[in-house]
């Protein structure tokens, strides 16, 4: 069962506040997606907590006894409770992600994926970052991907918007000039 968005946005809303108030956001973030690794790791647990056939105390008893073997903060703890009080625990990665996302705007951090054809030194990553810190006036964290058939050039996507140098996209630009031409 997916859960909407727009829930989605408004429990990662609350976490946020709470998690910059009390400057934890960078552990709730680390503690949120070590969790999530487990539940993804571990098929039965991902069951019980998505089952309507076993009891909430059942459940809680569970989130408590993980809660307290991870020794997860209280802020992370209570709002892994929360969503397994309003059966939501089972939709937590659509609440991580738009955590991660909520988080990302607050701090005035965007994410980038870069994609080139070979893999980019360190010194063109930190060109890139520079360049993209002057485009978006904030804070960049990039994720890199190759893929050969561009030939030679950049595509970077921020969001939806789609900034394509490649040299594939350069040379099908003049293959379609051409045959309309």
């Amino acid at each position: 069962m997916r859960v909407s968005a727009a829930v989605a946005n408004r429990y990662a809303k609350a976490l946020v506040d709470v998690a910059l108030q009390k400057r934890e956001e960078a552990q709730v973030r680390e503690e949120l997606s070590g969790f999530l690794q487990l539940l993804a790791s571990n098929e039965e647990l991902r069951n019980v907590f998505a089952s309507p056939a076993i009891p909430h105390a059942q459940k809680r008893a569970i989130l408590e006894a993980l809660i307290s073997r991870l020794k997860l903060n209280k802020t992370t703890a209570n709002f892994l409770e929360v969503l397994l009080k309003n059966n939501r625990l089972h939709q937590l990665e659509a609440m991580v992600e738009a955590f991660a996302r909520e988080l990302d705007n607050r701090l005035g951090i965007v994410s980038a994926e870069i994609t080139t054809a070979r893999p980019v030194s360190d010194n063109q990553k930190n060109l890139l970052i520079d360049r993209l810190r002057r485009v978006t006036g904030k804070e960049v964290r990039l994720k890199f991907k190759t893929e050969p058939e561009l030939i030679g050039g950049v595509v970077t996507r921020i969001g939806s918007t789609i900034y394509d140098g490649s040299i594939r996209t350069q040379l099908q630009t003049i293959r379609k000039q051409m045959s309309e031409g």
